[in-house]
């Protein structure tokens, strides 16, 4: 991406970040904002891990399909769910 594209993409995520505060003061929104940054941070890490630590296991979907790969194999592998979470407690925590 350009610096020429760079700068009214960023106008426009400035643009919606303050609709999105509202009336809160900057500062607060800044904290809220990057505490939803840490946590999805954190999502991106464990489904590495978990894709990872499933390898072939891991669900394949099709990319129109919304659904959550991890949940869906935790909902057809309800038996396996505590030993892999044993697994990912050892490896990622």
């Amino acid at each position: 991406m350009t610096e020429t594209n760079q700068k009214p993409l960023g106008n426009t995520l400035w643009g919606l970040a303050n609709q999105l505060r509202g009336a809160m003061d900057a500062d607060d929104f800044r904290d809220y904002l990057l505490s939803f940054l840490f946590l999805r941070y954190l999502s991106d890490n464990d489904e590495t891990a978990a894709k990872k630590e499933l390898g072939k296991d891991y669900p394949a979907l099709a990319a129109e399909d919304r659904r959550v790969p991890l949940a869906l194999w935790h909902a057809e592998n309800v038996d396996d769910i505590p030993e892999f979470e044993k697994q990912m407690w050892h490896k990622v925590h």
